[in-house]
């Protein structure tokens, strides 16, 4: 099927109709016509998805719609294929460029595997990493006044975060940040640990965030999660919004932003 838009008609566009009340959403009468109601149906389709918000149906709404074969479909706007070493060398100025060419195919394919692989959704894994560890390596999160008290132990002002699911001491060392995106408190390890696959093993061996794939893996789920207000604020040119999604301030805006503005120029 050819994509469907605002104005668009033919058998094709009614039968997107149909499919949209066969999933519970509300188009109109399926005449064939892509007016308003059915333009704001896709819409909701898309955002009970985690799709792009733009109430057209491109090939990953059809394809989630069951309107293309799966195995069929090849995602026209990917561009994992187009990201070199080099590119994400001049991102990371100053960053050594084996720690890229170690990490880099496990970053592409784990966005891939979530289906974050278009530009905007790249460049966003990319460049929280250079805000996160601009090494562009998976590591400890490092004591500091935000996370001890001193004189101590290290990490102590974690150990009672009950909205970490921390529950005392040695909580707060044991689930401190790790990883490309320092997944931080045990029961975010446990979450991720579900969601990647891996079951109970991040709870019991919390240094497994620390291994690359794993990390990879984190990065690309957490995305995931936040995946509709961080292709809004990315929509919007916000890309102070979409940090706030990972950090939930600006700690390291100023790197990502330089990320990010040179990976669109690049990519």
């Amino acid at each position: 099927m050819r994509t469907l838009k605002i104005n668009d008609s033919g058998a094709d566009v009614k039968a997107l109709q149909v499919r949209l009340i066969e999933l519970g959403f509300r188009p109109g009468t399926p005449d064939g016509k892509f007016g308003f109601n059915t333009s704001t149906a896709v819409k909701s389709f898309q955002r009970s998805r985690r799709l792009v918000v733009d109430g057209v149906a491109g090939p990953a709404t059809q394809r989630a719609m069951g309107l293309i074969d799966t195995n069929q479909f090849i995602p026209a706007s990917s561009v994992i294929d187009r990201v070199t070493i080099d590119m994400v060398s001049q991102m990371f100025p100053g960053t050594r460029r084996e720690n890229i060419e170690q990490n880099l195919p496990f970053i592409l394919k784990a966005l891939e595997q979530a289906e974050l692989f278009d530009k905007g959704m790249v460049l966003m894994a990319l460049s929280t990493i250079r805000a996160e560890t601009a090494s562009f390596l998976p590591v400890d999160e490092g004591i500091s006044t935000y996370n001890t008290t001193p004189p101590g132990p290290p990490f102590n002002r974690y150990d009672y975060r009950s909205d970490l699911g921390n529950q005392g001491p040695p909580d707060g060392e044991r689930y401190k940040g790790r990883g490309f995106i320092q997944l931080t408190g045990k029961d975010n390890y446990r979450r991720y640990g579900q969601k990647i696959g891996v079951g109970d093993m991040l709870i019991n061996n919390p240094e497994l965030a620390n291994s690359p794939q794993i990390a990879a893996q984190i990065l690309a789920s957490f995305l995931k999660d936040k995946e509709l207000k961080i292709r809004e604020a990315l929509q919007a040119n916000r890309l102070d919004l979409a940090r706030r999604q990972v950090n939930g301030g600006e700690h390291g805006l100023s790197n990502f932003e330089k990320a990010f503005r040179t990976g669109e120029t690049l990519i």
